[in-house]
C-alpha cells in the first residue's frame, strides 16, 4: 500500500520521538551537520553526535532515518527551497482565501490538474474533501457536520481492500461507510445518497484488477459521483497519472516523497470540489477548523512541487544506489551476511532498498534485536526489521530520507553489531508458577483504568488463552520464563488494530508489569487470580421428545 508499510524498526517504531536528522538550523544553533559539499550538507559521525543538536537541548536523541517517510520519526527532510519559501512567507500577512486561490492556480499550472489545494496533512485533506462531497459547498450543511440528519448525501463507498487507519478522516464527517468487494456490489451500492467513493493506491486498485481505479470510475462517473484516491506516499507524476486513470481527486502527503512541509497535504483535481474542500478547511469555521494550515505550509508545499518538477530524480536514484553500495561493501565480508538491493517499480515509497540477511543461529541475534540495538543506542539508527523466516533474519535499509554522509555511519554501526561475537541465547528457565485459570486484569492507561479478564492455559513455558477487553475477546499467546511473563493480544477491527504486548513478573497469585501499545505508547497492569468459581451444573437430557411445551 501507499505510505503505510507495516514493518518494525526501533523494534516497535512508535516509541521513537518525532525527530529530524541533523541538518536543520534554528537561528544560529547548529543541529550537528556543518560539513558542506556544494549545497548539500553532509552528516558525519562527529557532527551527528554533536552536543549542539537542537533536540539534545531538551534531552531528545535524534535518529538517522533509513526506514522511509514515517511520520513518527519526522516524515521527510524538507528541501532547501521549501525552507526558504516558508521563511519568506513568515514575514508578511496575507488574506488566506486569496492565498488559496493563487496557490490553487499555481499548482494547476505546475501539475496539469484542474486545481490544487494545500491541507494540514493528507488525512486532513481526506476529511475536507469528504465534507465537500457531503455539503456541496453549502455552509448551512457544513456547520451541522457530523450530524448529517436531512442531508441529501451521507454515504461513502469504500472497497474493503481500501479500509485503513487513515480513513478516520472520512469517518469524522459522520458519513455511513458502505463496503464493497466486487463490481456487482459496487453497482448495487451506488444510490442517490452516495457522496463519494474512496480508494487507496495499492495492488488491488491497479489496472486490470476487479475493482481497479478504472473500473470504479466507470461506475461512478455516469452517476456524477466523485472518486478520491489516497496516494499519500507516492511520487508525484506530472500530470497526475491517477487523474488520467479516472479519479476525480488525488491526495498526496506533503511531508513524504515530495519532501514538502511535514504538516501539509497536496490535493489535486476537480476545482469545484476543492473550492468546497477549502471552504471546509481552516481558517473557516466548521468541522475543519481544527485542521489549521498556515501560510508558511501553504507556500512551502507549493515550493516543494516547484522543486519536484525540476529535480534530477535520476541523479537522486544513482546517489541512493551509491549509498547502499557503501553499506553493502562494508558488511558483506562478515561471514553469513548477505545483501541484496531492491529497486521498487511502483510509485509508493519509491527509493532503492537494501535487504540484509543472516543466519540467526550463527550470529546469535535476530532482526528484532538488531533493530533495537541500532535504534536505542547512539548513534541511533532507525531501520526496518522484516522478521525471521526459517532461521534467516532480515532487515531493510531504505534510502529515500537518508542524508549525505549517513551511509558511512550506518555501515560502520552495522558492521560493529553484526560482527560482534555472542553466545547462544539460553533456554527458558522452568516456570515459577502455573498460570492456568481465570485472572482479573486491571489496566492503567494514562488517565483511566479498565478491568479486563484473562483466561490462561499453560503448557510448560508456553501460554495461550483469551483476553476479554472492553469491547471484545481476543486470543493471547506468550511465555513464562522463570517468574517473567510475556504475552500479547491484538484487537483487529476494520481499518484499525491495537497490539497489547504484556511484560511483567509473577508473584504468587499476582502478575504485574507494563504493556507496550505500539503507537499508543504504554500502560501498566496488575492481574490477580480470580476468586470466582466456574459454574457447576448437572445437565439432564430427556429420553425422547418433550412431553409438553
Amino acid at each position: 500500500m501507499k505510505r503505510r508499510n507495516v514493518i518494525k524498526g526501533l523494534a516497535m517504531l512508535p516509541v521513537a520521538g518525532a525527530v529530524l536528522p541533523a541538518q536543520s538550523v534554528l537561528g544560529n544553533q547548529l543541529t550537528g551537520s556543518t560539513a558542506l559539499a556544494g549545497s548539500e550538507s553532509v552528516t558525519t559521525a562527529a557532527s551527528f553526535m554533536a552536543d549542539t543538536n537542537i533536540f539534545r537541548r531538551i534531552g531528545v536523541e535524534p535518529v538517522i532515518n533509513c526506514m522511509g517517510t514515517y511520520t513518527i520519526i519526522g516524515g521527510s527532510i524538507e528541501r532547501q527551497a521549501v525552507r526558504e519559501a516558508m521563511e519568506a512567507a513568515a514575514h508578511n500577512f496575507v488574506q488566506y482565501d486569496e492565498l488559496a486561490d493563487g496557490i490553487g492556480q499555481r499548482l494547476a499550472d505546475l501539475t496539469g490538474a484542474e486545481w490544487g489545494m494545500v491541507s494540514a496533512g493528507c488525512a486532513a485533506g481526506l476529511k475536507h474533501i469528504t465534507a465537500a462531497c457531503v455539503t456541496g459547498g453549502n455552509p448551512e450543511k457544513l456547520i451541522r457536520i457530523p450530524d448529517l440528519t436531512g442531508f441529501d448525501k451521507d454515504e461513502v463507498i469504500i472497497p474493503l481492500y481500501s479500509r485503513n487507519a487513515y480513513d478516520h478522516g472520512i469517518r469524522n464527517i459522520g458519513v455511513k461507510i458502505v463496503h464493497v468487494s466486487t463490481p456487482e456490489e459496487l453497482e448495487k451500492a451506488i444510490n442517490p445518497k452516495t457522496a463519494m467513493i474512496y480508494l487507496t493506491a495499492g495492488a488491488a486498485s491497479e489496472t486490470g484488477q476487479p475493482l481497479s481505479l478504472e473500473v470504479v470510475s466507470s461506475y461512478a462517473k455516469p452517476k456524477n459521483i466523485p472518486v478520491l484516491i489516497d496516494v499519500a506516499a507516492q511520487n508525484l507524476t506530472i500530470p497526475p497519472v491517477h487523474l488520467k486513470r479516472g479519479a476525480t481527486l488525488v491526495a498526496y502527503s506533503g511531508g513524504k516523497a515530495i519532501c514538502g512541509p511535514q504538516c501539509a497535504g497536496l490535493m489535486l483535481g476537480d476545482k469545484s470540489i476543492l473550492m468546497s474542500a477549502w471552504q471546509a478547511s481552516s481558517p473557516h469555521h466548521g468541522p475543519g477548523r481544527d485542521n489549521k494550515v498556515g501560510r508558511e505550509e501553504m507556500i512551502g508545499m507549493m515550493a516543494a512541487v516547484e522543486d519536484w518538477v525540476k529535480r534530477d530524480h535520476a541523479g537522486d536514484w544513482k546517489k541512493w544506489l551509491g549509498w547502499l553500495d557503501t553499506i553493502s561493501r562494508k558488511i558483506s565480508p562478515i561471514e553469513g551476511v548477505k545483501t541484496n538491493v531492491h529497486e521498487p517499480p511502483g510509485l509508493s515509497n519509491k527509493s532503492p532498498v537494501l535487504f540484509v540477511t543472516w543466519d540467526t543461529n550463527k550470529l546469535n541475534i535476530n532482526s528484532f534485536e538488531l533493530a533495537e540495538e541500532l535504534g536505542r543506542n547512539k548513534p541511533r539508527i532507525a531501520l526496518a526489521s522484516r522478521g525471521e523466516t526459517d532461521g534467516i533474519s532480515t532487515v531493510s535499509i531504505t534510502t529515500g530520507q537518508m542524508q549525505a554522509g549517513e551511509e558511512k555511519i550506518i555501515a560502520d554501526r552495522l558492521y560493529e553489531v553484526l560482527s560482534k561475537k555472542r553466545s547462544p541465547r539460553p533456554e527458558m528457565s522452568a516456570p515459577s508458577a502455573n498460570l492456568t485459570g481465570l485472572w482479573d486484569l486491571n489496566i492503567k492507561f494514562f488517565s483511566s483504568n479498565s478491568m479486563h479478564k484473562l483466561t490462561i492455559e499453560q503448557d510448560g513455558n508456553w501460554l495461550s488463552g483469551t483476553h476479554k477487553a472492553d469491547f471484545d475477546t481476543r486470543t493471547l499467546a506468550g511465555t513464562i520464563d522463570g517468574n517473567k511473563v510475556r504475552f500479547e493480544s491484538t484487537i483487529k477491527i476494520i481499518a484499525d488494530n491495537i497490539n497489547y504486548l504484556f511484560q511483567g513478573t509473577v508473584n504468587g497469585d499476582m502478575m504485574s508489569g507494563d504493556i507496550h501499545l505500539g503507537e499508543y505508547r504504554t500502560a501498566s497492569f496488575t492481574a490477580n487470580r480470580s476468586a470466582s468459581k466456574p459454574v457447576r451444573k448437572r445437565i439432564q437430557i430427556p429420553a425422547g421428545p418433550p412431553l409438553a411445551t
